[in-house]
C-alpha cells in the first residue's frame, strides 16, 4: 500500500509503470500516482497516462515525484493548471486541474529522455 494514497482505490492503467489510485468526494474525482522511484522518462510517461484519464474540470490528477517535473510542465501548461507542494521527505506533490475553457486532447505516451 502506498501511504501517499492511503484509503484510495488502486487500479491499473495499461502501459503505466506504477500503480494508479482513485478517490472521489462531493465535487471532484482524483487520480493519483507516485513516481519517486522512476527514472526518466518514467515520471513524464506516467503523468501523460494520468492526464489522458481526465474527463473534465472536476477530475484532478495528483502526482508524487522525487523532484518537480520541469520537463513535463511546458508540454501540458496550455491545458492544465498545477499546484506544487514540497513534501517533508524531499518529494514534490503536484495537483493538476484542467484550465477553464481548455479542450481535452490525448497526450503521447511514447516519450523518450533527451538527457
Amino acid at each position: 500500500m502506498n501511504l501517499n494514497f492511503k484509503n484510495w482505490e488502486e487500479f491499473s492503467v495499461d502501459g503505466a509503470s506504477v500503480p494508479f489510485y482513485k478517490k472521489a468526494d462531493e465535487s471532484s474525482e482524483y487520480i493519483g500516482f507516485e513516481t519517486t522511484s522512476c527514472t526518466p522518462p518514467g515520471p513524464m510517461v506516467n503523468a501523460m497516462f494520468a492526464l489522458n484519464l481526465v474527463k473534465d474540470k472536476n477530475t484532478k490528477v495528483v502526482m508524487i515525484n522525487h523532484k518537480f517535473p520541469a520537463g513535463l510542465i511546458p508540454k501540458i501548461e496550455d491545458k492544465f493548471d498545477y499546484l506544487r507542494t514540497d513534501l517533508d521527505n524531499g518529494a514534490v506533490k503536484i495537483e493538476f486541474s484542467l484550465k477553464d475553457g481548455a479542450v481535452l486532447q490525448a497526450y503521447d505516451t511514447n516519450q523518450v529522455c533527451h538527457g
